[in-house]
């Protein structure tokens, strides 16, 4: 079962978080401030944590950047009644994964808890399996029943970075900037190719193919098979 750390000031707000993950088959560990927060971590094991962002002694940016200097994998949610875009800026840089605004959709909540989770367990094992075919980050292969290929890293990368967000659109912008990097010199023209030799490897396989979506840019598609 997972543990979830539920960090909340308000007692009523904390109980009811821990019930509505409870009702979703997690384990809930409840703390009222940053600092209670990071005596539970030195405790015991945490798969997961929900963070309010008004707290006192510790806010929630604050805790998130402790919880990055002690435990970097950890999946971080925010939960907060700020909407403004310079609070969820803020947020992220400080660390989060993931952020929502109460209150809170309790269904969503757990729907995003179970995919920050799926997306840290990607992570960990540095493996991706869709339907029998399976993306070794380490080998840099591809596999399936009877066939492993051998692909070049950056198209790997671009292959990886959609399979493990399956139906999520990333621009052009975002993938150039994550795979080529920031400064690099090449150009959008490059993305284009790299997608191409994807779609040409992986013509015949079943189990998923790569989307165009025009104007905005590129998505998986799982077609046959579920992630294990």
């Amino acid at each position: 079962m997972f543990k979830i750390l539920v960090v909340e000031d308000d007692p009523n707000t904390r109980k009811l978080m821990c019930a509505v993950l409870r009702q979703g088959g997690f384990e809930a560990l409840p703390a009222e401030d940053g600092l209670a927060a990071l005596q539970v971590m030195e405790r015991q094991h945490v798969d997961l944590a929900v963070l309010d962002l008004m707290m006192p002694r510790m806010d929630g940016y604050e805790l998130a950047r402790q919880l990055r200097l002690g435990w970097e994998a950890l999946p971080l949610l925010m939960v907060t009644a700020k909407q403004e875009a310079k609070d969820k800026r803020q947020g992220f840089l400080a660390g989060v994964d993931d952020y929502m605004t109460k209150p809170v959709d309790e269904e969503e909540m757990i729907l995003r808890i179970r995919a920050l989770l799926r997306r840290a367990q990607i992570a960990s094992d540095r493996r991706l399996t869709v339907g029998e075919v399976v993306l070794d980050f380490d080998r840099q292969t591809v596999s399936r029943p009877a066939l492993s290929m051998s692909i070049p890293h950056k198209e790997f990368q671009l292959l990886f970075k959609l399979l493990s967000y399956p139906g999520v659109i990333f621009t052009r912008l975002q993938l150039m900037d994550e795979i080529w990097g920031i400064e690099s010199e090449s150009v959008d023209h490059t993305l284009s190719v790299h997608v191409n030799r994807l779609r040409e490897r992986f013509r015949d396989w079943p189990e998923f193919e790569i989307v165009t979506v025009r104007g905005l840019g590129y998505k998986a598609v799982r077609k046959h098979g579920d992630e294990h």
